[in-house]
């Protein structure tokens, strides 16, 4: 069955979206990518639930997408369905017993911010981390010494075929950059860690952060955040930047002036544009430094 088929399927049928070869240049903060062949937002438990079961009935392969900041999606784009959350699982609640209930689709912004706003400690390091409190999760983003993981007391997860599960945090495998959930289910819902602090105390700190991220991070262009992982002891960054490649460009793609593991896009970069780079400085880093660069970005389409 065709992708159209199973927009035929569903259109009328959900109470988010469905669209046909969508663009995913408009979903990525790197701003490329070409069409996928399904894109739809799931704004209820009912919606995911459907959706994965007429998917799986016809073999289409899916994967779940928050803001697209950490992805890096092929100019030919991808013969999938993109699955992304909707209004039910954007609400954040902050509960008498000092946690924070999310959902995924929830921006990390928003996020950092209520804490903020309401006066609980704790995700000041997250300041500045663009995309989905979801996307967060499955990469574990953070800083060096700190990361989301950290302060996760349980997620809820739906998964073909077994549905909705609670799983608490201390039996996920938090790892740098990755949380070892298993592709092929969605997280739905974060249950985290807060204490009240001082909100001055906690302004000055995200503020601090936030500085820092500006001065080394070139926030102002297009990019997905880190390229690479930094290897044990290492930094990416210094890697690639020994390696002779900061400012390195490769058509409206470029490795930043300002981080050298970060690639921008300058205007009218493709997806091959920003490939070429990723390749090259994978191997001119193992030729200067016999280290093997692990992309922390995901890739569709490839």
């Amino acid at each position: 069955m065709s992708a159209f088929d199973i927009y035929c399927e569903l259109d009328g049928e959900l109470d988010g979206s469905i669209q046909c070869d969508e663009r995913m240049s408009r979903h990525t903060t790197f701003r490329v990518g070409g069409p996928a062949a399904l894109f739809i937002e799931c704004a209820t438990l009912a919606d995911i639930s459907k959706v994965c079961t007429v998917l799986e009935q016809h073999r289409m392969p899916w994967a779940p997408v928050g803001k697209g900041s950490n992805l890096l999606v092929s100019d030919k784009g991808c013969n999938a369905a993109i699955i992304t959350l909707g209004n039910e699982f954007k609400k954040a609640v902050f509960t008498d017993d000092g946690f924070l209930v999310a959902g995924a689709g929830t921006l990390l912004s928003r996020i950092v911010q209520d804490a903020f706003k309401n006066g609980y400690s704790g995700l000041e390091f997250a300041v500045g981390i663009p995309g989905t409190l979801g996307g967060a999760l499955f990469m574990n983003a953070g800083v060096r010494n700190e990361a989301i993981g950290d302060h996760v007391e349980a997620l809820t997860v739906y998964t073909p075929h077994k549905g909705l599960e609670r799983w608490q945090g201390s039996d996920i495998d938090w790892r740098y950059r990755n949380s070892g959930i298993p592709r092929g289910c969605i997280i739905l819902e974060a249950e985290m860690r807060v204490k009240p602090g001082d909100v001055s105390q906690i302004r000055s700190r995200m503020e601090s952060n936030l500085e820092r991220r500006k001065q080394r991070q070139p926030l102002s262009q297009p990019s997905a955040g880190s390229v690479f992982r930094n290897p044990e002891g290492e930094s990416a960054g210094q890697l690639i930047e020994g390696a002779g490649l900061k400012g390195e460009q490769k058509g409206g793609a470029r490795i930043s002036d300002l981080h050298a593991n970060f690639i921008v896009n300058t205007g009218d970069a493709t997806a091959a544009d920003i490939m070429a780079l990723i390749v090259l400085a994978r191997r001119r880093v193992r030729e200067a430094h016999g280290i093997e660069l692990q992309p922390e970005i995901q890739f569709l389409g490839f």
